[in-house]
């Protein structure tokens, strides 16, 4: 079992900032944007192929971001396109930024920019996130729990369903709100209060209500934080009380960058990682090895 924290950071994005601006600054400074990496606007409408966008540094580090429904990912086609050679630190600050700003556009760019940023970072000091198993083995719901699910995770509901667990699903679309085969749909977050576990999309983090969510859930021991947009340096979200994180670690970049801008599936280009907060390192221990190793200054 997770060790929950007595105090829990208030403000998990803000926090990761400090953390990756003041971990770039210790390591020579960070590289800067080399692109945006943007789906074929036909391929937007809840698939997976127009989902995410992500942003590419110089060095070749890519990171993703959820794009939001609705008008985002076509403002993104015309507004944000040229942003080679951008501050990568100045463009994931973005990601503080107050979620009805700029039409949601600035913490789009700074989540995946941040993203980014954690890929980076993660190779300059030498560590990589450990291979996830199934979605929901980060929570290991059974019978008799009770579990909570941030967002409408289609493929993960017969699963949770199929070990007795008891699932209220918290949505923001009132059109789903309603009783299901095995499962409830809701939009009252007050529903988490009763959560033993809870699993959750990585979009908490573009909307600002990681931790509103997670002090929902204050009786939760577990609570998983996945998606493709969860790619951000963890120590600040564990902090937060998020117990496990789970997202894409882009394996091989030009394929992905590819497969992305033609809509295609990102293939072997991409693997899934999960991470829990009792097997992570933390921060400080990852760069002091790196400043203590020669070459990785």
């Amino acid at each position: 079992m997770h060790a929950e924290p007595t105090r829990r950071e208030p403000n998990p994005e803000a926090a990761t900032l400090a953390l990756l601006a003041d971990a770039a600054q210790r390591l020579g400074g960070a590289p800067r944007v080399r692109a945006l990496i943007l789906p074929p606007q036909a391929a937007a409408g809840g698939t997976h192929t127009g989902e995410s966008c992500a942003i590419e540094l110089d060095d070749g580090s890519i990171g993703l971001s959820y794009v939001l429904l609705g008008d985002e990912l076509p403002r993104l086609h015309r507004d944000a396109r040229d942003l080679a050679g951008a501050d990568a630190l100045a463009l994931a600050a973005g990601l503080a930024a107050p979620p009805a700003a700029d039409g949601g556009l600035a913490r789009t760019l700074g989540l995946a920019t941040a993203n980014a940023l954690t890929a980076w970072l993660f190779a300059r000091v030498g560590y990589e996130p450990p291979a996830a198993g199934d979605s929901i083995g980060s929570i290991a719901p059974r019978a008799g729990e009770r579990i909570g699910m941030i967002g409408h995770f289609g493929p993960l509901l017969d699963a949770i369903v199929a070990t007795g667990a008891e699932l209220v699903v918290v949505e923001l679309r009132e059109d789903l709100a309603g009783e299901r085969d095995g499962y409830t749909v809701t939009t009252d977050a007050g529903a988490l209060a009763g959560c033993d576990k809870v699993i959750a999309t990585g979009t908490l983090l573009l909307n600002g209500t990681l931790a509103r969510m997670r002090a929902a859930a204050a009786r939760a021991t577990r609570f998983a934080l996945i998606g493709p947009s969860a790619g951000l340096l963890p120590d600040a979200l564990f902090a937060a009380g998020v117990t496990d994180v789970g997202g894409s670690w882009v394996v091989n970049g030009p394929g992905f960058a590819q497969a992305l801008r033609c809509g295609e599936r990102r293939g072997r280009n991409a693997r899934k990682f999960a991470l829990a907060a009792g097997d992570y390192p933390g921060l400080p221990a990852l760069l002091a090895r790196a400043l203590e190793t020669p070459g990785r200054q």
